[in-house]
């Protein structure tokens, strides 16, 4: 919102001479009283009345210009609303890239204005904010309906935004000190930060997956081969998820490796005897370049079996790719891996997260909440994959060996709300098996 200021000048007479009083309008505050910032400007006895005007005029234009550069703004005053505003439109805009500013925007309308956008500059302290923080946590905070409050993450990006807004009003001394700079969010809980699939959620995906799916398309206007347009009303595409996106989510739930991990696999690295997966590289981000590296750790170094049905599949989906490579000829650009682009390359490190996102929210369509599965990160599969190995009854030990942690340590601190519901099923078993003996 663009904040608009106009002075306005009153020439009052006293005894004690000649004064004027300079009025600036700054637009108005969320209950829609305006704002209007004064100044008192006295000239110099000695000058004409001609030149007091013309003092008293530049006055009011240098004034003014301070409060609009918001170096005149009284913290008292001015309510985090309208200094908002303004700092949108002469800090952001002129600064930062329009996504960035839309993104700030947002954070502003969705959670910072509606919660305390009617403070005043000076009234906001660091409890204030530390309430404001606390606040997000808790269930209903979220305006997309979810249960359950915002993420670390996403209170940290809000912190961002209300932190940069506060720190501008202290260099331009409308207050002493930023009341962010002492408030820190508070650290997720490992569980906190799992999302992944319950077992009846994972087996209601992966039977999903492997259906037709439809998409409807709007009518629009084509042209056909002599140039004359011609419009095709509504219809509907069955499509397939593309067989390797099938195995990629598969492989992602029954061997709990990384991204990475799977998306730098050769097929030298199948053991089709065995049904063994050897991990011995990861593909990661470097310079915003996709590369391929070994791993850091001896323990990412490991072999991780694979049931039966998929070394059927896989074969069936090396067959398909050899047939591809043949088709391209001399502009295949390959180098044996298993998850590819169309000309043989890589598959691109952002498409496993945005296929799976997309799976989840065609499944989704149409569903009742309660029936909905959870928008987990593709991450999510490898938490599910060892939730679900844990909730089977493995041990750490084999637990921890497939997901290429270097201690069982790491597993258990991870994994311990499914070690223990685990424990506490083996505790009911035992339970059960007692009550019958006696």
């Amino acid at each position: 919102m663009e904040v608009l200021t106009m002075a306005s000048i009153k020439k009052i007479e006293g005894k004690n001479g000649v004064s004027y009083k300079i009025t600036v309008s700054c637009g108005y505050d969320v209950k829609g009283k305006k704002i209007i910032e004064t100044a008192t400007f006295k000239p110099d006895a000695g000058l004409t009345p001609k030149n007091m005007e013309k003092a008293a005029q530049d006055f009011a234009h240098e004034f003014e210009s301070r409060v609009k550069s918001g170096a005149a703004m009284d913290g008292r005053k001015v309510t985090l609303q309208v200094f908002a505003d303004r700092w949108i439109e002469e800090y952001a805009k002129p600064k930062l890239q329009p996504g960035t500013v839309k993104k700030y925007r947002e954070e502003l309308d969705d959670k910072i204005l509606p919660a305390i956008g009617h403070y005043k500059l000076s009234e906001i302290k660091p409890h204030t904010v530390n309430a404001f923080f606390l606040s997000l946590t808790k269930d209903g905070a979220r305006k997309d309906g979810k249960a359950g409050g915002y993420s670390k993450g996403s209170i940290t990006k809000t912190r961002n935004v209300l932190s940069s807004i506060l720190r501008t009003a202290t260099e331009w001394e409308i207050i002493d000190r930023n009341p962010c700079d002492k408030v820190r969010i508070q650290a997720e809980s490992a569980a906190d930060k799992l999302k992944y699939f319950t077992p009846e959620q994972a087996a209601a995906f992966l039977q999903y997956i492997e259906q037709p799916y439809t998409v409807r398309v709007g009518g629009h206007t084509r042209v056909d081969d002599t140039g004359i347009p011609y419009t095709v009303g509504n219809y509907e595409i069955t499509k397939n998820i593309p067989e390797q996106i099938k195995l990629l989510f598969n492989l992602a739930i029954y061997t709990g490796l990384r991204k990475g991990e799977l998306l730098a696999l050769k097929w030298s690295d199948i053991d089709f005897q065995n049904n063994v997966v050897q991990v011995s590289k990861a593909v990661t981000i470097v310079n915003g370049k996709q590369v391929c590296k070994t791993p850091k750790t001896k323990s990412s170094y490991r072999s991780v079996s694979f049931p039966h049905f998929l070394a059927a599949r896989l074969k069936a989906l090396q067959l398909a790719e050899l047939q591809q490579r043949f088709q391209f000829g001399q502009d295949w650009q390959g180098d044996d891996w298993i998850f590819i682009q169309e000309n043989g390359k890589m598959m691109s490190y952002s498409t496993p997260y945005e296929s799976f996102q997309d799976a989840i929210r065609r499944y989704n369509d149409g569903r009742a909440p309660e029936q909905q599965l959870p928008l987990i990160p593709f991450h999510g599969l490898r938490h599910t994959s060892a939730t679900l190995l844990i909730a089977s009854r493995q041990d750490v030990k084999t637990v921890s060996s497939r997901l290429g942690h270097a201690q069982t340590s790491t597993t258990m601190n991870i994994y311990a709300h499914a070690l223990q519901e685990s424990d506490r099923k083996a505790a009911d078993a035992l339970e059960n098996l007692l009550a019958k003996e006696a």
